[in-house]
């Protein structure tokens, strides 16, 4: 009922804006409890958790744990059955590691080999599934292991499949899986865009690219695709280098694509679900942009998108949230800035460079951001500011490269910056 009431506000808070619509449009959502893909149970960044702490002691939140070993990494945590997992590079390696929720290391599995180029460290996060890891490693070798013992059950490479070539900075796609399937963005020369059968790895539909010239491929980027359900159908909702796509994850077919060229084919950001609209943003490229999805007019037509309203909010790779009808997120350039849209208009209510771009969450009516340098704060978005409800440094991250995003399940915190995972209490009642 609670859920149902939200979708409600949120159309009478679109329509209000002239973005009225004849077909809702949600998130699909893990059913697995915890945090078990990247950016939680509906890629989102959100946590629906309550009773946290409203403020952090100075120094921050009480130090459960803190566990060493984890490799050199920009991968974030997640929690499925129980566990923790995170993904590191050590040495040539690169490793899925698992830990309880004590922090004792419980395994580790080798998916292929690290990324030695710039930006050295592991890429992705795993996704948890039915007992089962998916992981798409920096050069493209997916993986499903034993979530209980770290045994390879199966494995694709991309490359060698579908004609894929590498990219600038390495594959960086958090796999996006349901119950029958698990979607890549290949990106090559026999495939745009995959589902995989998720028990055997099988493939099960395939989206060509646009023709055979080099210049009409699209290659794979470093966004994490989300999953929509929009007009009766399931809707996959990702990038490639130089576009935004929409594709039935039922029928492979493509819904539409939108050019999003930047000047180092850079698209970082997950999709954001706006009500019945997608947001999209990336650095040094065009401007953020709302873009409305359209029902189709006829069976068996394809789901249309309308362009909508457009910001200079151009986020790299930290996450844009959407909640209570505002977009959150940093700006790209030098040090950066964090601003606060109206997801009606795209207009900036207000910023703040207190902070340094980088990652963000929400939970309990605040924003948990960890600046790429490497202090993390509790920001409470009010209706004129950022208010600082806490901080503290997590690291000092000289090279600017605390890249991971916050993780909160159970009223514990967890961060990551590479070598280290720590977990805070920030539970209001400590119990």
């Amino acid at each position: 009922m609670k859920t149902a009431r939200r979708v409600v506000r949120v159309a009478a808070f679109l329509a209000g804006a002239g973005l009225a619509f004849a077909e809702s449009a949600s998130l699909v959502a893990s059913p697995e409890p915890g945090w078990p893909q990247f950016r939680g149970p509906r890629r989102d960044g959100v946590s629906e958790e309550r009773g946290l702490l409203a403020t952090w002691p100075e120094g921050g939140p009480k130090l459960l744990w803190s566990a060493k070993g984890a490799g050199r990494g920009f991968s974030s945590t997640i929690i499925g059955g129980g566990r923790l997992y995170v993904t590191g590079d050590f040495d040539a390696e690169m490793r899925i590691l698992a830990y309880d929720l004590a922090g004792q290391p419980l395994w580790s599995a080798r998916n292929g080999d690290a990324w030695l180029n710039q930006y050295q460290g592991a890429r992705t996060s795993v996704t948890y599934r039915d007992g089962r890891l998916y992981h798409e490693n920096a050069h493209g070798r997916i993986v499903c292991l034993d979530a209980a013992t770290g045994r390879e059950l199966w494995a694709v490479d991309l490359a060698q499949r579908f004609g894929a070539e590498n990219i600038t900075w390495g594959f960086s796609e958090c796999l996006l899986v349901d119950d029958q399937a698990v979607y890549a963005t290949a990106g090559g020369r026999d495939a745009m865009l995959v589902a995989l059968e998720a028990r055997t790895g099988e493939l099960r539909w395939k989206i060509p690219q646009a023709g055979p010239a080099p210049e009409q491929r699209e290659s794979a980027t470093y966004a994490a695709p989300i999953l929509v359900t929009f007009a009766g159908r399931r809707l996959v909702i990702g990038c490639t280098q130089r576009q935004l796509y929409c594709a039935d994850a039922d029928t492979g077919v493509l819904q539409w694509t939108r050019p999003r060229v930047t000047r180092y084919s850079v698209l970082a950001v997950s999709p954001v679900l706006v009500g019945d609209a997608v947001f999209m943003t990336a650095p040094i490229g065009p401007p953020g942009q709302l873009y409305r999805l359209v029902a189709p007019r006829a069976a068996g037509q394809p789901v249309g998108v309308e362009d909508g309203w457009t910001t200079a909010l151009d986020t790299c790779q930290g996450g844009v949230v959407h909640r209570d009808g505002r977009l959150y997120g940093s700006t790209y350039p030098r040090r950066g800035s964090w601003q606060a849209l109206d997801a009606r208009t795209g207009a900036l209510l207000y910023e703040s460079a207190e902070f340094l771009k980088g990652t963000t969450m929400w939970a309990d009516e605040r924003l948990y951001t960890l600046a790429e340098d490497g202090w993390m704060a509790l920001l409470e978005p009010t209706e004129k500011e950022f208010a600082v409800r806490g901080r503290f440094r997590l690291a000092a991250a000289r090279d600017r490269d605390a890249w991971a995003h916050p993780v909160i399940h159970d009223g514990r915190l967890y961060l990551r910056y590479h070598d280290t995972v720590s977990c805070y209490d920030v539970r209001a009642d400590g119990r």
